[in-house]
């Protein structure tokens, strides 16, 4: 994901955080049947691994249990909301007329191996 590094956020308690905030997460599998998405509340222990481990589970009925191997790699993302940003909600614009829409978004990006 590209992040202009000033808006990158690196700290694992401002990490950490906004995943508690916003448990419901999209996990993305590449498995067997290719690239799937599944949106399922998840369980955060900071205190577990180096940088905190993720719990969920999902039906049995859902088929990405047996899709994906266990130690598959797997990405999970948390949003924490987005909104537009007009250019004339910048003074500058008003002066220079050189601002362009933008969007505004809170995300967390999770890698890891599955089990």
């Amino acid at each position: 994901m590209y992040i202009p590094a000033h808006f990158e956020e690196s700290r694992p308690e401002a990490l950490h955080d906004l995943i508690a905030q916003n448990p419901f997460g999209t996990l993305v599998t590449h498995g067997e049947h290719g690239l799937d998405a599944n949106h399922i509340p998840f369980l955060l222990l900071p205190e577990e691994g180096k940088l905190g481990v993720l719990h969920a589970h999902v039906a049995r009925a859902n088929p990405v249990w047996k899709d994906v191997a266990n130690g598959d790699e797997v990405l999970v993302i948390f949003r924490a909301g987005d909104a537009y940003i007009s250019p004339t909600w910048y003074p500058s614009k008003h002066e220079a007329h050189r601002q362009v829409p933008t969007w505004n978004y809170r995300v967390a990006h999770t890698h890891g191996r599955i089990t």
